[in-house]
């Protein structure tokens, strides 16, 4: 396991600011951004982990796309950051393909 190496202050608030934009633009994606926004806490995967009620392997799993969260779990993460959990518009082709095939 690689040796988790402190972001310094200037790092974490450039972090929280990119966060909270990509979150205003409703960019942000669970798992996707589930390290970034561990790292924009400054902390390990064990001390998130104790943060939000979990095991480090759990967040280990949540950030490789290997687990599948509660509701509850997405929830408390959100919480961290005053989040919620909502339907954001998908601005993709693929979701415009996926209206297409309905409305034919």
């Amino acid at each position: 396991m690689a040796r988790f190496i402190r972001p310094s202050k200037e790092e974490v608030r450039a972090r929280r600011k990119a966060l909270g934009e990509k979150a205003a633009a409703g960019r942000l994606r669970f798992p996707d951004d589930l390290k970034e926004i561990r790292m924009t806490f400054g902390k390990s995967q064990e001390e998130f982990a104790a943060l939000i009620g979990l095991t480090r392997r759990q967040v280990a799993e949540m950030e490789s796309g290997n687990a599948n969260p509660t509701y509850e779990t997405i929830m408390r993460v959100g919480r961290l950051f005053g989040y919620g959990l909502a339907f954001v518009p998908d601005r993709s082709d693929e979701a415009d393909e996926n209206v297409q095939g309905f409305r034919s």
